[in-house]
């Protein structure tokens, strides 16, 4: 097999892993904060798509631009999302099953408002980045270079955001201990609606970044939420670290493993990898073991 082959398909991975890990960390933020899971993530990912489309594509508007208000928008819907949905069932009995249920409704809810609103008809956004670059007889297009280039910067941000800022201090003090927290006068309400606030932020990078690649409909967050889950139970629930391992190593896997098996095999190859990690360590390759 041509070595330059391997090459490029491990450096698409490492691409495309990046945005799984994007969508991960968005997870795992919330795992780690409040110990549950929103459904309605791949939600995220799509409005986020829908609005990039409307505000550079029918708007006009400059993709820097658009792209900004679509990461402000999306930010409120997150924020609003857990105020009237995710707030109203904490400290309720049936904590640990309420929220899947809620967040599952309300990603059916979205998915069906996208269909009314926008159709069903795919819709298309241009590379933000024309041409492609060559090196060593690897060809990459400008945009997949952006995309690792975004991705690794918001990456890097949030990461340096959580443990050098006031708020990622308290947000870790609210993970460690919530009622701690609470006494030494921290906000959690306020600390729980700007994590799903991140959580939205995240998921709507991911969409700016690929939806010139994968378009844009209503269903476009399904399968980019199971490969999140994928990703998150593999690094370790709640391990932002994890999450970013997993998602690119992932992605690379995938990348190397339509070398050999076809190119519809990348949910088996992706499950295949859960199933195998969680024989061997069933709290992920991050995770700790919690009794």
């Amino acid at each position: 097999m041509d070595v330059t082959i391997v090459l490029q398909q491990i450096i698409n991975g490492v691409i495309v892993g990046s945005i799984y890990a994007l969508m991960a960390s968005g997870l795992s933020l919330i795992w780690g904060t409040m110990k549950t899971l929103n459904f309605a993530h791949g939600e995220f990912y799509m409005l986020g798509g829908f609005f990039m489309f409307i505000l550079n594509v029918q708007a006009g508007l400059n993709p820097i631009l658009a792209g900004a208000i679509s990461i402000l928008f999306i930010f409120v819907v997150g924020v609003i999302m857990q105020r009237l949905v995710i707030h109203y069932l904490m400290d309720k009995p049936g904590w640990d099953v309420s929220p899947l249920i809620a967040t599952f409704g309300v990603s059916i809810f979205l998915q069906n408002l996208s269909l009314k609103l926008w159709g069903e008809r795919f819709k298309n956004i241009p590379y933000y980045l024309g041409g492609e670059a060559s090196f060593f007889g690897i060809n990459l297009s400008y945009h997949r270079i952006l995309i690792l280039i975004i991705a690794v910067v918001v990456i890097f941000t949030l990461w340096a955001f959580l443990k050098y800022s006031r708020f990622g201090m308290a947000l870790r003090a609210t993970s460690q201990d919530r009622d701690a927290a609470t006494i030494n006068g921290i906000n959690t309400k306020k600390m729980f609606m700007i994590t799903f606030g991140i959580s939205a932020i995240l998921a709507t990078a991911a969409a700016i970044m690929l939806s010139p690649i994968y378009s844009v409909n209503p269903w476009m967050g399904e399968s980019l939420l199971l490969k999140a889950l994928a990703v998150i139970v593999i690094g370790g629930l709640g391990s932002l670290v994890g999450a970013i391992i997993a998602g690119v190593g992932l992605g690379v896997l995938e990348g190397v493993g339509i070398l050999f098996f076809p190119s519809e095999w990348q949910n088996v190859i992706a499950f295949s990898i859960l199933i195998i990690v969680l024989w061997i360590r069933p709290s992920g390759l991050f995770g700790t073991k919690e009794w």
